[in-house]
């Protein structure tokens, strides 16, 4: 299978009266076509900001990004306009992310009418039927506006409105989050389906281990702008090497009372993103941690086939 899309050491920092806050520091990573990468960690990692800075919804620091074997880390306007037709954004919020002065049928047609893709009024009203038809969205809505519906439907609006130029690769930031976990299950299973149907690729940025591992492939750990730890699904829950990885799989509820699941409390201070100091950024929480660790931040290595990790004792923890 081929590489769609490959960042080579993203670096996106943000300007702020104490300093240069590294919201993501020298992240790489590649995603093969139809697949699906998620990526975790708690609020403030920078997952999000990764998500916004692939698709040049931010301006990147520096590093590389090359999508479809096209180096396409600085675009000018006209470029990036044609980018939009290949790369889209699910956001997390299904209301703030949505015109509320337009209705569903504005909403789904505006990519449309700004590329021009259909010839007349009544293809449009024809491909924004298909659209809705297609997330499972009642034709009933077509004259609505946003806050005459629930969450769940206007998650589909906006995944209606991200689909509209048939695009290769979306970035999924949180969709779910703010749904009740039986629209959750409604939303997740359209996206599979439609990622079937369509050869489509994601980034699926959540918080919630349990979401990620229903829906990716390969599932990639943040912590304070860094990368610490990538593999596919099966072997991170199965085999999780970075202690902050550990603590999050120890966090998430069990469904048998019976079976005690030993937590993983993480203690001390959180390293500040600001102008952070070399050395591995969990080192503070990290039970293991080492003199070398305070000293240099380790490399993100391949502890085994496909399984990478960002941490000086891994292999030796793994053994032990």
């Amino acid at each position: 299978m081929s590489t769609l899309l490959e960042v080579k050491n993203l670096k996106k920092y943000f300007k702020t009266p104490g300093g240069m806050l590294h919201a993501v520091d020298d992240v790489s990573f590649s995603i093969n076509r139809g697949e699906t990468l998620g990526v975790v960690g708690e609020s403030g990692c920078g997952k999000s900001t990764l998500g916004r800075t692939v698709i040049h919804l931010l301006p990147k620091t520096s590093g590389q990004i090359i999508f479809d074997g096209e180096d396409i880390s600085d675009v000018d306007d006209h470029k990036l306009k044609e980018l939009r037709r290949d790369m889209q954004m699910i956001f997390q919020d299904p209301f703030s992310s949505l015109n509320p002065r337009m209705s569903i049928s504005q909403i789904i047609s505006e990519p449309l009418k700004i590329y021009h893709v259909c010839k007349n009024s009544k293809e449009l009203d024809s491909r924004v039927t298909s659209l809705m038809e297609t997330v499972g969205l009642a034709l009933r809505f077509r004259d609505a506006y946003p806050h005459e519906l629930d969450g769940g439907r206007r998650q589909r609006v906006g995944i209606a409105r991200a689909l509209a130029l048939d695009p290769r690769f979306i970035v999924c930031d949180e969709p779910v989050s703010a749904l009740d976990v039986s629209i959750q299950a409604q939303i997740l299973n359209l996206m599979q389906d439609l990622q079937k149907e369509r050869g489509l690729t994601f980034i699926f940025i959540t918080h919630d281990l349990s979401v990620v591992k229903h829906i990716s492939d390969n599932i990639s750990v943040m912590y304070l702008g860094n990368m610490v730890e990538k593999s596919p699904k099966q072997e991170l829950f199965d085999n999780p090497l970075h202690p902050y990885t550990k603590a999050l799989l120890s966090a998430i509820p069990q469904a048998s009372i019976h079976r005690k699941k030993e937590r993983i409390l993480l203690e001390g201070e959180i390293t500040s993103p600001i102008n952070p100091k070399p050395g591995c950024r969990f080192a503070a929480r990290c039970i293991y941690a080492q003199d070398r660790c305070r000293e240099a931040a380790p490399p993100l290595e391949e502890m085994a086939p496909g399984h990478f990790c960002a941490c000086y004792r891994a292999k030796e923890l793994a053994q032990g």
